[in-house]
């Protein structure tokens, strides 16, 4: 899929450079090449001889080289690529690109560039957490740079959180959807699937049955149409599509505050079954029977509603929000209904009262519900709901 496409590869310093090497054999497999660019900091982590090796080409290095200066000058190598991918991208890096710095070669060139930008950042969870970045994801975002990650999980630090760099295979996925024209290309679009768990004591908690599949099969359908996909999951028994920005969740609690760290997104699809209520006397420890034949009194407070917030945040709202209605009994009256007290443009309602087989199940039966009216989809599979649901999306943001 990436036959021919020359990508200008700018390598950070950060651990997660090893999977520049990775990322350099798998895209040359794919008929792409590759020119890299190390940075200073990323010698530090992988060697010019690796990454040449890999790439069989050159690896530029400085800003300053009077031969590359004569053969190949800063602005026509920032220009001579279809793509320019910085991977690993440093919190550095970034600032950098945010505020148009070009001191050394990997900062003037994306200065420099006229090609379309793919970041995949980097960094500990502080890093990317810290206000200061967030203010440059921003802007990047809002100079038009995509992203791929950072997902959630284990820093070489020892510390948990978002900040990892994605992996190959979803950089590599996120390079060809580049390269591929869709109705929602250029568009980004947050999805949250699955439940949410909330902890009664460290091995008990109150769930459902949504096993994630419609809210998968959601994000794989826009992604399929060009869309950067943020795919905000809780628990679910079914896999997230390859190549979203992947952030897991266990609680209601951490699904809102994914959703909020999350960068501006075109649309918002809230499929995922939150937890009306969370226990507010969760002990640390197991509970367990004490012969008195008397249940532990659990407390219980509301979660917060995720719809809802999203759907009032004024300027920063996204132009289509959208959530979903699992009812079991008068199922039009309460979506219709739910869409005027969340605030939300659409809400998808289906019944999924036991005998229907759709929770958990491979099928699904839709109202879609807007401020026009209902319109009642038939049975079928969850992908083809997902892809009818994507084109519907394509369209209103068209």
């Amino acid at each position: 899929m990436l036959q021919n496409k020359k990508i200008l590869l700018i390598i950070g310093g950060g651990i997660a450079a090893f999977k520049s090497l990775d990322l350099i054999r798998r895209a040359r497999e794919q008929g792409a090449k590759v020119i890299p660019v190390l940075t200073r900091a990323g010698e530090e982590f992988v060697t010019p001889l690796s990454v040449s090796a890999l790439a069989a080409n050159k690896v530029y290095r400085d800003l300053f080289d009077l031969t590359d200066e004569a053969e190949m000058g800063h602005i026509e190598l920032s220009r001579a690529a279809d793509l320019v991918v910085v991977a690993p991208a440093t919190a550095d890096l970034m600032a950098k690109m945010a505020q148009g710095l070009a001191n050394d070669l990997a900062s003037t060139l994306l200065l420099a560039t006229d090609k379309p930008v793919l970041i995949a950042p980097a960094m500990n969870v502080k890093m990317w957490e810290h206000p200061a970045t967030q203010r440059n994801v921003a802007t990047l975002t809002g100079d038009g740079i995509s992203f791929v990650g950072p997902d959630h999980g284990t820093m070489a630090c020892g510390e948990f959180g978002p900040g990892r760099m994605a992996e190959v295979p979803e950089i590599i996925a996120a390079i060809q959807r580049s390269f591929t024209a869709g109705p929602l290309a250029g568009r980004r679009v947050l999805v949250t699937s699955g439940s949410t768990h909330e902890p009664i004591d460290p091995v008990r908690y109150i769930a459902n049955r949504s096993s994630g599949a419609q809210g998968a099969a959601i994000a794989g359908a826009l992604q399929d149409l060009g869309a950067e996909v943020v795919f905000v999951t809780g628990p679910a028994t079914v896999p997230p599509p390859h190549g979203v920005q992947v952030v897991q969740v266990e609680t209601a609690d951490q699904m809102l505050h994914a959703v909020e760290a999350a960068p501006a997104v075109d649309a918002a699809v809230f499929a995922a079954a939150v937890a009306d209520w969370r226990v507010d006397n969760s002990s640390a420890h197991k509970m367990k029977k004490d012969g008195s034949g008397k249940a532990p009194a659990l407390a219980f407070s509301e979660n917060p509603d995720i719809l809802k917030t999203v759907s009032g945040w004024g300027d920063k709202r996204p132009k289509l929000v959208i959530g979903f209605a699992a009812e079991t009994d008068d199922v039009l009256a309460n979506a219709t209904a739910k869409r005027v007290r969340k605030g939300c443009d659409w809400i998808v309602a289906n019944d999924v009262s036991p005998e229907t087989g759709i929770m958990g199940g491979t099928e699904n039966a839709v109202t879609l519900v807007t401020e026009a009216g209902t319109e009642a989809w038939p049975r079928m599979s969850k992908s083809e709901t997902a892809h009818k649901l994507a084109d519907r999306i394509a369209k209103a943001l068209a």
